[in-house]
């Protein structure tokens, strides 16, 4: 589905990225730990187009993505839940959600019926403000937006900052049930438990470097990595 081979990616000339690379398969939950300013974030910008490496190779579906905008980028399937959530705060839940409304080639398309039955609560708060959400309502309200473009490919860019662990659990819970619906995802995250809930697979980042890459089980014995990578 998703193939990132040796990228190198920049913000001016700091360089942020050394040969980052991993793979997403069908159906898979990928994660890609680290601590803060590991380049988690960066790689994701890097993936939408936002941030292009300056060598390297994004492939989605055997497609080489090097020159594309992130809105074609957008267009033909990968959808991104920007860390931060980014909802607009003056328009409604239910005017995000038909925000978010495009084209998509996902197997899938998406409605916002479709939305609220699998966040009943933002249904309750259609016609709510979005900046009058708690944050574990606008990181519903973010990820339902991003489904109504009917990617193929989900990434999640730190879903669980800020949140309380009740939260995350939910959190937790909606990646599963969209994961069974058959949808591949790539987190970015450095809860360490959270991602090894929730993912199969992991790769772990540090100061920009692959540091680690195997099943979350292979992650569980190996607490130098733990340390070193995530200082847990």
């Amino acid at each position: 589905m998703l193939e990132v081979e040796k990228i190198n990616s920049f913000y001016g000339p700091s360089h942020i990225l050394f040969d980052v690379s991993f793979s997403v398969g069908s159906s898979e939950v990928v994660c890609i730990l680290g601590r803060n300013g590991a380049g988690k974030t960066t790689t994701m910008r890097s993936i939408m187009g936002l941030t292009p490496p300056r060598s390297g190779n994004v492939r989605y579906r055997g497609q080489n993505l090097a020159g594309m905008p992130p809105h074609v980028i957008a267009r033909i399937g990968i959808g991104l839940v920007p860390e931060g959530r980014m909802v607009f705060p003056d328009l409604t839940v239910h005017q995000n959600l038909e925000v978010g409304k495009k084209p998509g080639i996902g197997v899938e398309k998406w409605t916002i019926e479709r939305v609220y039955e699998i966040f009943p609560q933002l249904k309750v708060l259609d016609k709510r403000p979005s900046g009058l959400l708690s944050g574990g309502e606008q990181q519903m309200l973010a990820i339902g937006r991003t489904l109504m473009g009917n990617p193929s490919l989900l990434l999640m860019d730190e879903a669980t900052a800020g949140l309380s662990p009740l939260l995350i659990r939910n959190v937790g819970e909606q990646i599963e049930m969209l994961s069974q619906q058959g949808i591949p995802i790539l987190l970015a995250e450095q809860n360490l438990k959270f991602a090894l809930d929730v993912s199969k697979r992991v790769y772990a980042l540090n100061k920009g470097w692959n540091d680690f890459e195997g099943t979350v089980d292979e992650l569980r014995k190996n607490t130098e990595i733990a340390l070193r990578s995530l200082g847990v």
